[in-house]
């Protein structure tokens, strides 16, 4: 059965936009994010000009910047106030600054960023924990994706959206405003990273949500959060999800929790398998221990227990490329769904001249490493209308749900923009089912 007669694109196509900014600390010289040392003498030129201005003539100028920033960002006053604030390790005494001057000063040690304008993709999606009010047989969900803005730092940000009962999917319009969360405390866990508590407001749509790195660790990107609904023994469930931090000079995976979208804990991962990209969790438990997917070779997947959520080590190879979309190496696009008939996992295969696609394999429910079908030929793979962008021919996800009998895929098109496509589940199986690996 070819995938063209089970697998619906839609046409909801998520692109970046420029017009999208947040404010970020405007760092001088090579001021580090832990405030260890700056460049003091540049970061002091700045307050005595500030400071020599007369009363009406900072009140003017401050007016002046209020005009052109104001209706772009949430309280941007108390922002400048709190940028102010927090640049005091780099100020020599100086006498108490008026409130006006506090907030010019601020002002100069912020930048204006568009976060989105070079890409948004490499989406994940699960449901929305507020499902009130949605129709019978509908489900609300989140959409997390990467974006991508000035100097290739990449960010994470978030939609929302409803599924029906048919399968057909929207998106809800994205919010005008957005913005960075408070860091409200960071917790040291070893020398080579932190433990982040961060908050939004609670005011703030899901789509004003922004993360951005805060640890020198992820100070070039966090990339590709892979979320999942995790169900607890007890009956709980948090929000969770892999990703890679990346410093411009190495990689690691950590991990992002959440029960509301509105606060996170951002955890670094231990063990070697963290030295790698691409883990995924599995959304329970298997034989009371945690499961995760990950590639541990550049090439194969494995699987990974541990009964330490931040602590992983070596796995077992389960699966090796076979096809010849999939030569090159494969990986997974997001946590396993867990159906009747098994453990759903999406993969990616890369084939000649880098050509990126998606597939899937059927696994055992109780030894996962136990493979009862694969896809010989990708389900998605780059349409001849999605193959320009910023890396050619890839169709790429990092996560799928489960509604109803169908699967709900958002994947991005050549590291740029973002679409949704449908499958349903009995025509899948079937399809994998003819497939059989041996």
């Amino acid at each position: 059965m070819s995938a063209l007669t089970f697998l619906n694109r839609q046409v909801l196509y998520l692109r970046p936009d420029p017009t999208r900014v947040v404010v970020r600390p405007f760092r001088i010289a090579a001021e580090p994010r832990g405030h260890h040392k700056t460049d003091r003498t540049r970061a002091n030129h700045i307050v005595e000009r500030v400071l020599a201005l007369g009363a009406a003539s900072a009140q003017l100028l401050l007016d002046e910047v209020l005009e052109n920033f104001q209706g772009r960002h949430r309280n941007l006053l108390a922002t400048f106030e709190a940028r102010a604030a927090d640049m005091e390790f780099a100020f020599v005494a100086h006498t108490k600054f008026t409130r006006t001057q506090c907030q010019l000063i601020g002002a100069y040690f912020l930048l204006e960023y568009s976060f989105e304008a070079a890409a948004l993709f490499n989406p994940s999606i699960v449901a929305h924990p507020d499902q009130s009010g949605v129709p019978d047989g509908a489900r609300r969900f989140v959409l997390s994706l990467r974006a991508v803005g000035e100097g290739h730092v990449s960010s994470l940000t978030f939609r929302s959206g409803l599924v029906s009962a048919d399968g057909s999917v929207t998106v809800d319009p994205s919010a005008r405003l957005a913005s960075v969360p408070r860091v409200q405390q960071q917790l040291p866990s070893d020398a080579a990273a932190d433990v982040i508590d961060l908050a939004f407001h609670p005011g703030a749509d899901i789509s004003e949500r922004v993360i951005f790195p805060v640890t020198d660790a992820q100070s070039n990107g966090i990339e590709d959060a892979r979320f999942v609904e995790f169900r607890h023994d007890d009956g709980r469930r948090t929000f969770y999800a892999t990703y890679t931090a990346y410093s411009g000079r190495g990689i690691r995976s950590e991990l992002i929790e959440t029960t509301d979208f509105l606060s996170f804990r951002m955890t670094p991962l231990s063990g070697s398998a963290a030295r790698n990209k691409g883990m995924a969790l599995f959304p329970r438990k298997i034989n009371g221990r945690y499961a995760m997917i990950g590639r541990q070779d550049n090439e194969n997947l494995h699987l990974i227990y541990s009964d330490d959520l931040h602590r992983w080590g070596e796995g077992v190879v389960f699966l090796r490329p076979e096809f010849p979309w999939e030569f090159v190496q494969i990986g997974n696009c997001g946590s396993p769904i867990e159906l009747d008939q098994g453990w759903l996992l999406l993969t990616h295969g890369v084939g000649p001249v880098r050509k990126y696609s998606i597939g899937a394999v059927l696994l055992d429910k109780a030894d996962p490493t136990k493979v009862l079908a694969r896809s010989s030929e990708p389900l998605l793979r780059p349409e001849p209308s999605e193959r320009e962008g910023y890396v050619p021919n890839v169709v790429y996800t990092c996560g799928a749900m489960l509604h109803n009998d169908r699967i709900i895929l958002p994947y991005a098109v050549s590291d740029t923009y973002s679409n949704f496509a449908t499958m349903k589940i009995p025509a899948l199986i079937a399809a994998l089912s003819l497939k059989r690996a041996d």
